[in-house]
């Protein structure tokens, strides 16, 4: 039989229909269940066979796998994830995860499930606990230094306990050789531990805090004060003993002292369906945003802002805070920014980014905050450090306004999809300053009549005469000769050479006769935009190179009268910019004319609120061969 792992959401929990179906057959779990039923057979997974492709990606078996069968929330929302029941094997002993029951099978079914998600066993090597507790829950995770963490942290951890949060715990290693080494008191660095519960315990007259913390082998337990089989505990009452579930066994559950898992572990992480997991207060909703975004190289993978020329262009998420925390001056926010795919990614060669993001206040303009502003603006908030983990999240409080979040990698031009959550106490609203499109070009100039034209306009009419022929049209080949001889000998831009296609382009654009040449009007008009756009090209040739960086191209084009989207944007990079993510004339110029083709076509079939355009597929074609 097929099994299901459903990856749960942040919100309530959604019932089957609510997940998106991951299977390449395209049914969901119940279908497959169900076709397994009518035809009799034990479901067989195709997309994630019992073979070594499914185990490793990088290397070979090192024993003879024996594939056996017994007798999830990723990125804020919700999978199916199917599986059949194969398990890898080695003597008939399960390989990877396994219960201490050698007939209990769940958890290496729902590692099975884990992997596939992930793209492989090997995928999961070096796992991180607040990963799989996100993963597993859809919860939100925050993470403390104990060494740094607030007085009130024995609270924070019993409210999060009782509220159902779970939490993990861990101590640095500083280089691979203290992987799994054991310190003095029996306690494992670099190895995740669960933390099962706080208590206080009379002790001698006073009350002492304990934190009760379980190693997931089942056995090697702290030996240091209040351990399983330490003295403190002969001052003990059996009843207090009862009532704390003290036992003498080795079975990786013990407590110590709170004092002493604070100096002798490093990292707290916390798990919370809601962030108000780790309040007091009563129980309530928070408001809940989600942002897919994406870091492209060239044109939003910025880095941060110690990369003051790139780290405006990356992504700009508008967050509006308009109500107050109850009894309080200011609002209460958690952001949480996740790096998506890495596991997957890692056959690649792709490792996990360093990422973080910053808050700065909002202008009151709007639109895509530029260079400048963040040259003269310090940011009201940011991520405590910009670190190598899937997720960064931190907690905010500030006054009620309007900010922007500037979600990044630490260094520019890394690519990756990213997820960012906003939650928020009271209602707040966001948007994507990066999402919409604003086309805002001059009224096409007419041409000067012949008996109105100055000296000047005389004399480039008899220039263009040299050229057109007595006919006064030029052909896309005369364009091309006229073009390519004026702009070669320009010095300061690196140019190519247009070509015949490009020329028919510009036709396109400024031919209104529909002959497909130009005259006399058509190609003044076409000079003086030419003009136009060679002096934009120089002025955003900042380092006077003769090419223009990708990243400039899009405050270029805003001047141009093209306020893009990131997709849009993206996609222009991708077509125009070289390797080195420059932008020759040649590429610029055939940028701006098929811009410009574009949204004089589309506003001239754009219905009446100018948002629109009805095509049939003879109508499509004919916009698609124009452009």
């Amino acid at each position: 039989m097929p099994y299901l792992y459903r990856a749960p959401g942040p919100r309530e929990p959604p019932t089957p229909k609510d997940a998106r179906i991951t299977h390449s057959s395209g049914q969901s779990f119940e279908e497959l269940r169900q076709a397994c039923l009518q035809k009799g057979i034990l479901f067989e997974d195709a997309d994630f066979p019992a073979n070594s492709s499914s185990l490793f990606y990088s290397e070979r078996p090192q024993i003879p796998f024996v594939w056996k069968r017994p007798g999830l929330w990723q990125h804020s929302e919700w999978l199916d994830v199917v599986i059949d029941d194969r398990l890898p094997t080695f003597r008939d002993r399960l390989v990877f995860l396994h219960s201490a029951d050698n007939s209990e099978f769940w958890s290496a079914l729902l590692e099975k499930a884990y992997a596939k998600l992930n793209g492989s066993y090997e995928a999961l090597k070096g796992g991180s606990a607040i990963e799989a507790m996100e993963d597993f829950t859809g919860g939100v995770a925050e993470t403390f230094t104990t060494k740094e963490a607030p007085r009130n942290f024995y609270e924070i951890l019993e409210t999060a306990l009782r509220r159902g949060s779970l939490v993990g715990c861990s101590i640095d290693i500083r280089n691979s050789a203290e992987s799994e080494a054991r310190t003095p008191f029996g306690l494992i660095k670099g190895h995740a531990y669960t933390v099962t519960g706080v208590n206080q315990v009379n002790f001698r007259g006073q009350k002492v805090e304990l934190i009760r913390v379980r190693n997931p082998w089942g056995q090697v337990e702290w030996t240091g004060p209040w351990s399983d089989s330490s003295s403190e505990w002969h001052s003990v009452g059996p009843a207090e003993q009862k009532r704390l579930c003290h036992t003498a066994l080795d079975d990786g559950e013990f407590w110590m002292a709170f004092g002493d898992f604070q100096a002798h572990f490093d990292k707290v992480e916390v798990c919370s369906l809601t962030p108000d997991a780790l309040e007091e207060d009563a129980i309530h909703r928070w408001e809940v945003t989600v942002h897919q975004g994406s870091w492209v190289r060239g044109s939003t993978a910025g880095g941060c802002r110690n990369f003051l020329d790139t780290f405006w262009t990356n992504p700009q998420i508008k967050l509006s805070l308009t109500e107050k925390d109850e009894g309080q001056e200011k609002c209460t926010f958690l952001v949480a920014l996740m790096q998506k795919d890495r596991r997957q990614l890692k056959r690649f060669g792709a490792n996990v980014l360093t990422i973080g993001y910053a808050i700065y206040q909002c202008p009151s303009q709007d639109g895509h905050l530029n260079k400048d502003f963040f040259r003269y603006h310090a940011s009201q908030a940011r991520s405590k450090t910009f670190t190598n983990l899937r997720e960064v999240s931190d907690r905010f409080t500030l006054p009620p306004g309007e900010y922007v979040i500037i979600p990044s990698t630490f260094e520019p031009h890394q690519e990756a999809d990213f997820c960012l959550r906003i939650f928020s106490e009271k209602k707040a609203m966001t948007r994507d300053l990066d999402g919409s499109v604003d086309i805002d070009l001059p009224e096409p100039l007419k041409p000067t009549p012949p008996g109105q034209e100055t000296e000047e306009e005389r004399q480039f009419r008899a220039l263009f005469q040299q050229v057109a022929g007595e006919d006064m049209e030029v052909t896309a080949e005369e364009l091309e000769y006229v073009l390519n001889a004026v702009l070669q000998k320009k010095k300061d831009i690196k140019f190519k050479k247009l070509s015949l296609i490009s020329c028919k382009n510009i036709i396109s654009l400024m031919d209104t006769s529909g002959n497909g040449k130009l005259e006399f009007g058509e190609f003044k008009v076409f000079w003086d935009k030419l003009k136009k756009w060679t002096n934009l090209f120089l002025q955003f040739d900042a380092d006077k190179s003769g090419t223009m960086s990708s990243y400039e191209l899009r405050t270029a084009l805003k001047t141009a009268g093209f306020q893009l989207s990131s997709p849009l944007l993206q996609l222009i990079v991708l077509r125009y910019a070289d390797q080195e993510l420059q932008l020759g004339f040649d590429d610029f110029l055939n940028c701006l004319v098929r811009l410009e083709t574009a949204s004089r076509i589309f506003q001239a079939l754009s219905t009446e609120d100018k948002e629109f355009i009805h095509l049939n597929i003879n109508e499509f074609i004919i916009l698609t061969m124009n452009i």
